[in-house]
């Protein structure tokens, strides 16, 4: 039998990632935040639903009727998708999508705003809802540090959405 005094030990902590700290994740901030909002300088303006005053479903989640937060300017990278006409026996339909690249770590702590589905966006004088989110990219490929939230978007029909 081996002797105990030698015996490997497990760490209770695994080490931290080499160059790879709180403040390489500030640069990393300093600098997505300087370019979004400086070099590429694309806003929407996001409307988010208030979870405290809209009557959800107890089962569903669902709501007829939403109430929407005052609008909050945010800048992203916002991706024009095009638009898409499909034809069907009511009609001819054109439904144009977009999708904004929110910078997560900017929007959740600096602006205090939660991405989700069924919120409101509005680019180039249209209102589009977002219809999924995903968290697309880590930083240095951790698990645990997601950049960017992107936010698939179709623009909403006539008389869905007011902004006012």
């Amino acid at each position: 039998m081996a002797d105990d005094n030698n015996r490997w030990k497990r760490p209770e902590n695994p080490p931290p990632p080499m160059f790879f700290g709180k403040n390489e994740r500030n640069l990393v901030k300093q600098v997505n935040d300087e370019l979004i909002e400086r070099v590429i300088g694309q806003t929407v303006v996001y409307y988010p639903i208030s979870v405290e005053h809209t009557d959800f479903h107890p089962l569903y989640g669902e709501a007829i009727k939403k109430t929407f937060l005052p609008p909050i300017r945010v800048y992203a990278l916002v991706e024009w998708e095009g638009t898409k006409t499909t034809a069907s026996v009511y009609g001819v339909d054109r439904l144009s999508s977009i999708v904004v690249h929110f910078h997560k770590r900017r929007v959740t702590e600096d602006q205090n705003l939660y991405v989700r589905e069924g919120d409101f966006v509005l680019f180039d004088s249209n209102f589009y809802e977002i219809v999924t989110t995903t968290e697309t990219r880590q930083l240095f490929g951790q698990p645990d540090f997601d950049v960017e939230i992107s936010a698939q978007c179709y623009r909403a029909r006539e008389g869905l959405f007011n902004g006012e």
